[in-house]
């Protein structure tokens, strides 16, 4: 996932993607409290996804508040 490909979609877009990867994240925790295999790099990539989208959300909020635009 690139922030750049992120800033062109859509807030209510972002929004969907946000609840995928936050159900991916819970799934890779059941996985792992069950004893599943789970390939560790899936837990960090999913959390800075999750953070990569919250800051293009956040500029896209903060630009929409912002006097003048």
């Amino acid at each position: 996932m690139n922030a750049k490909d992120l800033r062109g979609k859509a807030a209510n877009e972002l929004n969907e993607e946000l609840l995928k990867l936050r159900r991916e994240q819970f799934s890779l925790r059941m996985q792992r409290a069950t004893g599943q295999a789970v390939k560790p790099h899936d837990f960090g990539r999913t959390r800075k996804d999750i953070a990569r989208l919250k800051t293009v959300l956040a500029e896209k909020a903060a630009a929409a508040k912002a006097p003048g635009k």
